[in-house]
């Protein structure tokens, strides 16, 4: 007899807390996960921000299934022409405004954050990075220093140098940046933070203020990009344009892959003094690629993104109770806030136990987080909402 699959779990994988869920997941499909019980969950939170799309999409499923015929990881990045790598770059840039023309495939959200502002600081010759307070742009030691939650950093240090935090959506603070300044890193709406929503005069002076002084801004869509607001990325809304774009976890359709994005010029930075300025050997993997593709056709070419807003409204119209404090949105990307942290782990292990998946922020414990799938149908969503008023009428009784 096999060995307990909880018992292998947690003595040979590294853990990252005391308190993992513990689902053991058989399969997944659409909106649901199944365990090995063949108990189903409603995933409303996309494994964080990654299936948009839902679970084995069946346009990406072909895509890679017909990649994988094909052939798999050949070459590092950067020195082997691939199909599914030139159409899922092309797509993707003739998505985008004019100056995002080239874009770098790495391996996740952080190595395109890394990779940013390695870009950000070759290209001005300056050393000073802007980022904001409540920020959360990964967990490796680069991204880790631009993040602005001091309790999961301090055991890491010393991290990067010359790192500038400033108060998000706070207009005074702009004066902070200056001729010293290499990039500010920005998430378009803060997503650990517990959906912070930035103000439209907030973002244009943003822009202005880094033009002026000749600063590269970085967008991190990691979270919010591909249709998960509404638009293609957050962005968009604003009407304004990065210099260098940061995206990944939706943008594979569950494969991983992450990239940054910025004018030819810009990036050409990277290709001398030194040569392999960035590197890195398996981003742009041609599978990940095809199923990021595939993702983005779907996305694009269906009614998907005209439907997330209306799809959103109704989920805050149907979630109501006295004890929600407020409720935070754009798109299908919520933050639910209670007045204390018990109440939302109350509430999402309730959800749990009933067959639902929601999750709480890292630096806003006291908010439980909703990111259903793009997909989810209406009846999902009353089904859905349902599980959720009782785990709050139940956690305040």
């Amino acid at each position: 007899m096999g060995k307990d699959q909880k018992e292998i779990f947690l003595n040979n994988l590294g853990q990252t807390t005391p308190f993992p869920f513990l689902l053991e997941i058989e399969k997944a499909e659409g909106l649901y996960l199944y365990d090995k019980a063949g108990k189903s969950y409603m995933d409303l939170i996309s494994g964080i921000a990654v299936s948009n799309l839902g679970h084995k999409h069946p346009a990406v499923v072909k895509a890679v299934k017909e990649q994988v015929d094909k052939h798999m990881h050949v070459m590092v990045y950067g020195e082997f022409i691939q199909s599914s790598v030139n159409q899922f770059a092309e797509r993707l840039v003739s998505l985008l405004p004019a100056t995002l023309n080239s874009v770098y495939f790495t391996n996740s959200g952080a190595e395109a954050i890394e990779g940013a502002l390695k870009l950000a600081k070759r290209y001005t010759g300056r050393t000073e990075l802007i980022a904001f307070k409540g920020a959360y742009h990964g967990s490796t030691h680069g991204a880790l220093s631009v993040s602005g939650n001091e309790t999961k950093k301090y055991a890491f240090r010393p991290l990067l140098p010359d790192v500038k935090f400033l108060k998000f959506n706070h207009l005074p603070d702009l004066e902070e940046i200056t001729t010293k300044t290499a990039c500010v890193l920005i998430e378009t709406i803060q997503g650990d933070a517990g959906v912070r929503i930035p103000n439209q005069a907030y973002l244009e002076a943003l822009r202005a203020r880094c033009t002026e002084k000749g600063t590269m801004l970085i967008f991190d869509e990691i979270q919010t990009g591909m249709g998960r607001t509404g638009k293609l990325f957050a962005f968009e809304h604003y009407g304004i344009t990065p210099d260098i774009l940061c995206s990944a976890k939706a943008l594979g359709g569950g494969l991983p892959i992450g990239a940054f994005i910025a004018d030819k010029e810009v990036m050409r930075q990277l290709t001398f003094d030194p040569m392999l300025g960035h590197i890195t050997t398996f981003g742009g993997n041609p599978v990940a690629c095809a199923a990021g593709l595939a993702t983005l056709k779907t996305i694009t070419e269906t009614e998907i993104l005209s439907e997330v807003e209306l799809k959103g409204a109704l989920i805050e119209e149907l979630i109501q109770h006295d004890s929600i404090q407020e409720i935070r949105r754009k798109g299908l990307m919520f933050a639910i806030e209670f007045q204390t942290e018990d109440e939302v782990y109350k509430i999402v292990e309730y959800c749990l136990d009933k067959g639902l998946i929601c999750f709480w922020f890292l630096s806003c414990p006291n908010s439980f987080r909703i990111a259903p799938p793009l997909t989810i149908t209406h009846d999902e969503i009353h089904k859905a909402c349902d599980i959720i008023n009782e785990a709050i009428r139940v956690t305040h009784q």
